[in-house]
């Protein structure tokens, strides 16, 4: 939309953010989202999903902003969206109250006689610096073209003179958005060509050059994830110092998750045993990593703080330990199904997969507050029951006994108890993958699939290379404080 429409106040508060220093903008969120034991809570903070295009150009130039250089590395979905103020809110209310008042005096401007084209010339302006601003360094021609023919001080003249056609302008302006524009924008740009009042295709023409910012600034989110990689490890890594330094106790909650990680170790002992009196094999600095970050998919988030290190990858472990859960659950109810009905059902083609949609779809939901395990599980139960008579008539088997459905319904609402041995060695042979998939992502060499998985390999396979991805982009940016602590843990057993 035009500059001039936004406000003033707007224009000041967006030259306020150029000028707040990208050192000052780090410095008060990781203030903000780190814990100490000083403190009487714990902030439970995640980077931001969605961003400005102001935010994401300044962030590609310089790599000034900690967090949104780490959001576009470890996040592979990663868009800029375009700002929408919420719906009925006073900010919204005001934003088209602005922008109808400046249509509005636009239209009765070009209504005048002899016209007035002061604002239209502004608005043109603004055009050709947006359109300026999609060249690239190579693209000569089109910049001179449109220096060319949006030659303002000739437009001024033009306007003085009562000859500027800012039809003929507008459809130059058209022509070169077509030429520039992504292919999903072609649809759009068609549209606009319809339009024949010069206010209606101003205002298309600004809300088409809006959604083609949004693309470039995608455009230079893929173009640059690749370079910058080592890049980012190290401003990350310098910007934790830095804040280090002036604040010592930001690193307490790391030493305490990996003194948790050493403690569990020694406790196992290196075949699962009462730990000896020496440090098994398995507290190698690397073993303890691994194990530490396989911790996360364990964590209490409501009453523990995590660690600072990882902190702004709160929200993604959270979500890979919800994803884990659920994938035990589902392959606890997959696996004694298959158990209690024996051979019958074994070589059925297509029966798993109709099974694991219908659980699957009765689990969507099992991390909400409204989420009742209990009637989730008693309702699969049924529908399993349901299911498997019917393949199992369709085959020529006999159809399920009474007491067959009365036991497998009993078994599946078993799974959800914390002593359920089914559920217990899925969740085991889970972890166990996912420790696997860290130890071999050295190698590339991806883990053989424990057994009862197969049904959910798929599934835990993505969660592992997630999981594997974050951690490893994790180690290279904090690998050097992770050893000092990890030296004075191994050292004699004492706490840092």
């Amino acid at each position: 939309m035009p500059k001039e429409a936004e406000g003033g106040g707007d224009k000041e508060s967006k030259e306020e953010r150029a000028q707040d220093a990208p050192e000052q903008t780090v410095r008060k969120r990781v203030r903000a989202n780190t814990p100490s034991p000083q403190r009487g809570n714990t902030s439970q903070a995640s980077p931001p999903r969605f961003v400005s295009v102001e935010e994401l150009m300044e962030t590609a130039k310089g790599v000034t902003n900690m967090a949104l250089a780490h959001e576009i590395l470890v996040n592979d979905a990663f868009q800029v969206k375009p700002a929408e103020l919420p719906e009925g809110s006073l900010e919204r209310r005001v934003k088209e109250i602005m922008h109808k008042a400046f249509w509005d005096c636009l239209e009765d401007q070009l209504k005048e006689d002899p016209p007035t084209y002061g604002h239209a010339i502004k608005l043109l302006a603004e055009i050709k610096e947006t359109l300026l601003s999609f060249l690239l360094p190579g693209h000569g021609r089109l910049r001179a073209r449109i220096d060319e023919v949006l030659d303002l001080p000739l437009i001024q003249q033009q306007a003085e003179k009562g000859t500027l056609d800012i039809s003929e302008l507008s459809q130059f302006i058209v022509g070169m958005m077509g030429s520039l524009c992504a292919p999903c924008r072609d649809e759009d740009i068609n549209k606009i060509k319809e339009i024949t009042d010069i206010v209606p295709l101003l205002k298309a023409i600004f809300s088409v050059l809006d959604l083609m910012k949004v693309d470039m600034a995608n455009f230079a989110v893929s173009s640059i994830r690749p370079h910058l990689m080592q890049q980012s490890v190290e401003y990350e890594r310098s910007k934790f110092q830095e804040f280090l330094e002036k604040q010592p106790n930001a690193l307490d909650y790391t030493e305490k998750w990996l003194e948790d990680a050493v403690r569990c170790l020694r406790e196992a002992g290196p075949d699962g045993s009462s730990a000896a009196s020496s440090d098994p094999p398995s507290l190698l600095p690397l073993n303890v990593h691994n194990h530490a970050y396989l911790r996360l998919l364990r964590w209490d988030h409501a009453s523990d703080p995590f660690p600072e290190t990882v902190l702004m990858d709160q929200v993604r472990f959270q979500e890979m330990q919800q994803e884990a859960e659920r994938l035990v659950l589902l392959s606890s109810v997959l696996l004694v199904v298959y158990t209690t009905t024996g051979e019958a059902i074994s070589g059925l083609p297509g029966l798993m997969e109709t099974l694991k949609n219908t659980v699957n779809v009765l689990l969507a939901d099992m991390h909400t507050e409204s989420f009742s395990a209990q009637e989730a599980l008693a309702t699969i139960g049924e529908k399993l029951c349901v299911e498997l008579s019917q393949c199992l008539g369709q085959h020529g088997y006999s159809p399920f006994s009474a007491d067959r459905k009365s036991t497998l319904k009993g078994q599946i609402s078993a799974t959800i108890q914390p002593d359920s041995t089914v559920r217990k060695l899925m969740d085991s042979r889970v972890q166990s993958y996912l420790l696997a998939s860290l130890e071999s992502s050295q190698h590339k060499t991806p883990p053989a699939l424990p057994g009862g998985l197969a049904p959910v390999g798929r599934e835990l396979k993505e969660l592992a290379v997630r999981f594997s991805r974050l951690v490893n982009f994790n180690k290279l940016v904090f690998s050097p404080f992770y050893q000092k602590i990890l030296n004075k843990i191994l050292a004699g057993g004492e706490s840092p």
